[in-house]
């Protein structure tokens, strides 16, 4: 699947389907394995103390095998039956915080900013210079615009169930205040502002401020709102 197919939630059901299930995990080891094969096992140390990973039967095949030589052991892991791993951050132009989670075909362009403890579900979308803050949700296949501000805590809806639904938009320029719940399937226009806590039930024209639950149009966006939203091109450098 190539970046192509990021919204189509087939494409994605077909990719998480044979995708091969992984239950990594992490053990260390006190013992004496220093005349031992590990065989499909990644492992470090010496000196009776070691560090293992791989996959969950291996890693317990493994232990129980040479439980003669083991003193003590402890297994680590995150995961269970895991279809999607999480995103190689290496190549991508943008700040990514400790704590983020990002799963596997996401698209982040330059200069984006992913706070700590966000969370990017897999075929999203986050356009040149926007910020995703502090414990916001990007939720499957939601496709947000450039120099857009995504509010700590709030949510923007995944859409893979039912696949005839249409994924959320975000335009560009939009701020989404803290807290703020963008329903399935929900376009905002360019421009226009999401007053925190709001919960937003229906689409949202471009340059608009709603607020409230269920969200409603509250006034056009003006200078004095332009000014108390503007975003700081230097936290994106």
């Amino acid at each position: 699947m190539n970046y192509n197919d990021l919204t189509d939630p087939y494409e994605i059901a077909k990719f998480i389907k044979d995708s091969k299930k992984t239950t990594p995990v992490r053990a260390y080891i006190n013992g004496d394995l220093s005349n031992l094969r590990f065989d499909d096992l990644e492992w470090y140390g010496s000196n009776n103390f070691y560090v293992i990973f791989g996959e969950a039967p291996l890693v317990r095949s493994f232990i129980e095998k040479n439980s003669a030589l083991i003193n003590h052991y402890r297994i680590e892991n995150d995961r269970r039956n895991s279809a999607i791993p999480m995103l190689n951050l290496v190549n991508i132009d943008a700040r990514i915080e400790p704590g983020a989670i990002i799963r596997d075909r996401v698209k982040i362009d330059k200069n984006a900013v992913i706070m700590m403890g966000a969370v990017i579900n897999i075929g999203s979308e986050i356009g040149e210079g926007t910020m995703v803050d502090m414990n916001a949700v990007i939720g499957a296949r939601a496709i947000i615009g450039k120099r857009s501000h995504i509010g700590a805590g709030a949510v923007v809806a995944g859409v893979l169930e039912p696949p005839s639904k249409s994924p959320c938009e975000i335009g560009d320029d939009v701020l989404i205040g803290a807290n703020a719940v963008i329903l399935e399937g929900i376009k905002i226009g360019n421009g226009s502002v999401i007053a925190a806590g709001s919960v937003v039930v229906k689409d949202v024209p471009s340059g608009v401020v709603v607020a409230g639950s269920p969200a409603k149009i509250v006034k056009s966006v003006d200078e004095q709102t332009k000014d108390k939203t503007k975003i700081l091109d230097d936290l994106r450098k």
